[in-house]
């Protein structure tokens, strides 16, 4: 067991009597040495693992940045109880509420004792703990070695014309490749992990091709027993296509290789994907996008892998709204996945037809589900006169407006239809003309509803000429990325390409409330 002991290079010079909440963050990295500390499990920012804290058996629970308070948190999409910052996991394993004050103090002198953090004047309390934690952790959970990037080289070459009829059958044009960075390769020469170097040698009948990056390389040869290999700098998040991706969309698909992202471009889709249908998928990537496009939807093979995968990214993923679209395929080797449905003929049309028809399956759920909660109206459930007011108030009129929330599950459906079937059963008025009126009225509104989805991956179509552009990207001979409308710029192109744009957006949203001159 080895004992450890975060700090910083101000530590040994600074305490003070008062806990603080920042000081303790600074000293913990922001959190993450706290969930080291009390976690008896190794884990990895933004992967999933299962919980130990619990009988946790689909490995649901995940450590990760958050930009927006600068912190480390939990997720636990098995237990919500563990979700939160590290305070209020803290708080969870001694039974302390972290939004009380009190409590809060406790906390905090908790972890300032138990990381010996050296905030206090030592003068520490007795916690009522709920769940045993050893402060105690395993070489494991120790902060990880930075994985050394493999060195390599690519000597390149151009495409053959039996290359392009390979890339061809999906659809993909050279001009695609040449977009996505895709290359041909004569030879690739990098390291195993022994540190030996290798070399891999293209042939007519096993090609080499590279998913190009500033720094790393992604090696794919389809024939090859070993079809992928890897080399370079890769960090936490590979994510292919993302680069190319609008500032806002309507669809976006995430696929479950390069071949299919590019083969969904070729028809005028966006597509992303990662290094492979089973990752975990990162999910601040996700929660970035989701203020980008209107419907994310997951688009694996249609095999037992690619169908169990996806089921379980959607169930992570359901917080941002992600849902799954089945192909109609039959899971063979040749008939599987996106590039297989065009490849057996199916157009652009009938991708968008499916995507409608998945829609409108969510609609007819949805007024499905309201059925369950009709009563006969004409002999409404007592409950429903005592609803309809409280100590002779009515609820829902002009004057008194009630707004009705609850979780899932929680009757909230019951609770409307008691309020309507009492309002209705103290009326004298015709209560077969107000049920008909009733159900009329939600009909439209779920009707209206569902035609908003159908149209929203539709949007408008805008010349994409010089000049329409709201943001330009310079590669040469300097590089710089500039916002034609708020004036933003940055020189920092690659960033911007893997996704950072708070700066853009913070100034984007200075633009919108900025009183514009006549």
């Amino acid at each position: 067991m080895i004992h450890i002991r975060w700090m910083s290079s101000v530590e040994t010079s600074y305490s003070m009597g008062t806990m603080n909440k920042d000081d303790i963050l600074r000293l913990t990295d922001r959190g993450m040495a706290i969930f080291k500390h009390y976690l008896p499990t190794p884990f990895r920012v933004g992967r999933n693992f299962l919980n130990p804290l619990y009988e946790d058996k689909h490995a649901s629970c995940n450590i990760y940045y958050e930009r927006r308070s600068d912190t480390y948190k939990m997720k636990d999409f098995g237990n919500d109880d563990y979700s939160g910052d590290c305070f209020a996991f803290v708080g969870k394993l001694n039974g302390l509420d972290c939004k009380d004050s009190k409590d809060f103090i406790q906390i905090m002198k908790i972890i300032d004792r138990d990381l010996h953090l050296g905030l206090s004047s030592g003068n520490y309390i007795e916690t009522k703990t709920i769940t045993p934690i050893s402060p105690a952790v395993t070489a494991a959970t120790s902060p990880s070695k930075v994985k050394k990037a493999r060195p390599y080289t690519l000597a390149q070459k151009s495409f053959t014309a039996a290359e392009l009829a390979f890339w061809g059958k999906s659809g993909i044009t050279q001009e695609v490749l040449r977009l996505f960075r895709v290359v041909s390769l004569k030879k690739f020469s990098s390291e195993n992990n022994e540190g030996k170097p290798f070399s891999i040698a293209a042939t007519d009948k096993e090609p080499v091709f590279g998913y190009t990056a500033k720094q790393y390389v992604k090696v794919y040869r389809p024939h090859s027993e070993m079809r992928f290999l890897y080399a370079g700098d890769f960090g936490e998040n590979y994510c292919f296509g993302l680069e190319q991706l609008p500032a806002k969309g309507d669809l976006l698909f995430i696929t479950g290789s390069e071949k299919d992202v590019m083969s969904l471009t070729v028809h005028g889709f966006h597509a992303i994907c990662f290094n492979s249908e089973t990752v975990t998928i990162p999910v601040g990537i996700i929660h970035r996008l989701s203020f980008r496009f209107k419907h994310i939807v997951l688009l694996y093979d249609v095999d037992k892998a690619g169908l169990d995968s996806s089921a379980k990214q959607e169930l992570a993923l359901k917080n941002y709204g992600v849902k799954r679209l089945l192909l109609p395929l039959a899971g063979t080797k040749v008939e599987k996945d996106i590039s297989d449905f065009f490849r057996l003929g199916n157009s652009r049309e009938d991708l968008i037809k499916l995507f409608l028809d998945y829609l409108d399956t969510i609609y007819s759920e949805t007024m499905s589900a309201l059925k369950s909660c009709e009563v006969d109206f004409n002999n409404p459930p007592p409950v429903a006169q005592m609803v309809v007011s409280v100590n002779d108030v009515p609820l829902g009129t002009q004057g008194n407006i009630l707004c009705i929330t609850g979780g899932e599950g929680t009757g909230k459906s019951n609770y409307v239809t008691a309020l309507i079937a009492g309002a209705i059963g103290q009326s004298e008025k015709n209560k077969d003309k107000a049920m008909q009126m009733l159900k009329a009225k939600l009909y439209l509104i779920k009707e209206q509803e569902n035609r908003e989805k159908l149209s929203d991956i539709r949007g408008e179509v805008s010349d994409n000429g010089w000049g329409n552009q709201i943001r330009s990207y310079v590669m040469q001979p300097y590089t710089m990325v500039k916002d034609h409308r708020t004036g933003e710029e940055t020189g920092n192109v690659q960033s911007v390409m893997d996704g950072n744009l708070d700066a853009f957006m913070n100034a984007y949203l200075r633009w919108i409330t900025t009183p514009k001159k006549a």
